[in-house]
């Protein structure tokens, strides 16, 4: 009976031993990088409001409830909040990488390495189309990581990430790779890396490595039905991310290229009424009027096979490929059209820039009513306004909260609040202003060729 028992134990042990041989240690890789991975920790003061609260009951035609209607409205305040997230050193003279929502709108940036040590920061750029913010630090002879390749990235491979997650900083967590050149929705530039690492909330900013210790990308977003971990994680591709901060550092702002086409998904069924033999390219649905495809001869109904000699295998890579390419730059382009290939020769055009965007801030309190929308927008350009062929309006270019799920999407333009034409940010927020709180408001709004009225609630916040 011993016996038995002795050679089950010895049984066991060998088993675990050769389970632990097959498991990564990624103790080394931490030893070594993470001391080039900080904590980024903002804050901003905005205005919020003070006031006597209300009795709650009182019926409509109380005088009580008219006395608190009249003595009892909210005040404005100053009130600071705060906000943790996540960074990593790509230079040894403090430039630092990190996501633009997690320094969006801050008075005040603090870095704090691991050693303690905490410095103030100042941003150099931000793209909030990649979601890539350039920041900066005054010091000298700092760890820095090593840039890897994301295209060498195999979907199963090890991964891992570090970073502040809840303010724990430091903190690292490992997983796999999921999938490469996800697209999210409104996300049309960037070809996320998909991990089962496990991301939360102070993460964001902070770098994916490989095993070899390489940074291939910087943890972004996660997919949640409940806001917290849920196994899905994404990650902007460094290659993408240097990219932008390479431009950022050069000029303070990320030129892209665009081309004036809408295009759309080429199905089976649509590629066998086009007579392609597979689903691919990027199918034209709408060709700007005067606009570089259109001076090209591009027409509604072409396929996008090829551009500048890059494959477009699916309609989501077109953007991306269109955005990374020069304005200025002449091309050429491989269409399927009428059941034969053609080619034609454009000059790209550059992407009109984010303009200003409504955020309330210790400086800017334009956007403060605007938030009760549960939306971002920024005026468009001269450019836009031309294209467009409309006088004024504001582009959605961020949809948050319970709007997230509503009508609202960004890309969207806001022409009219209920009769009422709207043309600048200013405009819109002095608007907003007098409509009581949980008042519904009718936005009158444009989305691609067609125009409807979409009804929003306000926040009651």
């Amino acid at each position: 009976m011993f016996n038995r028992l002795f050679v089950f134990v010895l049984f066991g042990l060998y088993v675990q031993s050769v389970l632990a041989k097959d498991l990564p240690d990624f103790t080394a890789l931490v030893e070594k990088q993470g001391a080039a991975v900080v904590n980024v920790s903002t804050s901003q003061t905005i205005q919020a409001s003070q006031g006597v609260p209300p009795i709650p009951g009182l019926p409509e035609g109380d005088p009580l409830a008219e006395l608190f209607r009249r003595f009892g409205s909210p005040m404005p305040r100053e009130q600071e909040t705060h906000s943790l997230g996540s960074g990593f050193l790509i230079s040894a003279d403090g430039y630092i990488l990190t996501n633009a929502h997690v320094v969006d709108a801050a008075d005040k940036i603090t870095v704090r390495l691991t050693d303690q040590r905490e410095f103030k920061a100042r941003v150099i750029g931000a793209d909030r189309r990649t979601d890539v913010a350039l920041i900066k630090i005054e010091a000298t002879g700092l760890p820095k990581v090593v840039q890897g390749d994301p295209a060498q990235l195999r979907v199963g491979e090890w991964v891992l990430a570090i970073g502040s997650p809840f303010g724990f900083d430091s903190s690292v967590t490992a997983g796999i790779v999921s999938g490469k050149g996800r697209s999210l929705q409104q996300e049309n530039f960037v070809p996320f890396i998909q991990t089962d690492v496990a991301i939360n909330p102070g993460n964001s900013g902070g770098p994916l490595f490989n095993m070899k210790g390489e940074v291939v990308g910087i943890n972004s977003q996660i997919y949640s039905r409940s806001g917290g971990y849920m196994g899905l994680s994404f990650a902007i591709p460094i290659d993408v991310a240097m990219e932008v901060a390479n431009q950022l550092r050069a000029s303070g702002k990320v030129t892209r290229g665009r081309i004036g086409v809408v295009i759309q998904e080429v199905t089976r069924e649509l590629a066998d009424s086009f007579g392609l033999n597979k689903a691919s390219g990027a199918l034209i649905s709408a060709v700007e009027k005067g606009g570089p495809a259109d001076k090209a001869g591009i027409q509604a109904s072409d396929v996008i096979l090829k551009f500048d000699g890059k494959v477009v295998a699916m309609s989501k890579d077109l953007p991306r490929i269109v955005a990374a390419t020069q304005p200025g730059s002449k091309v050429a382009v491989q269409l399927w059209r009428k059941g034969a290939t053609k080619e034609v020769s454009l000059t790209v055009a550059e992407m009109p820039g984010d303009g200003r965007t409504a955020r309330a801030s210790k400086h800017d309190s334009s956007g403060e009513q605007i938030a009760r929308l549960g939306i971002n927008v920024t005026e468009l350009t001269g450019e836009q306004k031309s294209q467009l062929e409309i006088e004024g309006g504001l582009l959605i270019d961020e949809v948050r909260g319970a709007n997230a799920r509503g009508e609202l999407q960004r890309g969207d333009i806001i022409l009219d609040l209920g009769n009422t034409p709207i043309v600048s940010v200013e405009q819109l927020n002095n608007l907003l202003k007098t409509i009581p709180k949980g008042r519904t408001v009718a936005l009158r709004v444009r989305r691609g060729e067609t125009i409807s009225y979409i009804p929003i609630k306000l926040d009651e916040k």
